[in-house]
């Protein structure tokens, strides 16, 4: 029982758009906004501005820092 709720839950999460915000790929990655803008920062994640205010992450670049996949940014 316990188990069909869990699936349920798992099942119910929506796929990660093409271009995320900064809070949505905090939570993706359960860390704090401000090391996702410390990863934009050096290079780690790639972003992109929106207007003068909106910051978008690339989906793919974000996937390869959750799965510890270095994306040639600053990797030696």
């Amino acid at each position: 029982m316990r188990n069909d709720l869990r699936m349920d839950i798992i099942g119910k999460e929506k796929p990660l758009p093409a271009r995320v915000t900064i809070q949505r790929a905090a939570e993706y990655l359960d860390v704090t906004d401000k090391t996702i803008r410390r990863r934009i920062a050096d290079g780690t994640l790639k972003a992109y501005r929106v207007g003068p205010r909106l910051i978008r992450i690339d989906r793919e670049s974000l996937l390869a820092l959750a799965h510890g996949k270095p994306l040639g940014i600053g990797a030696a």
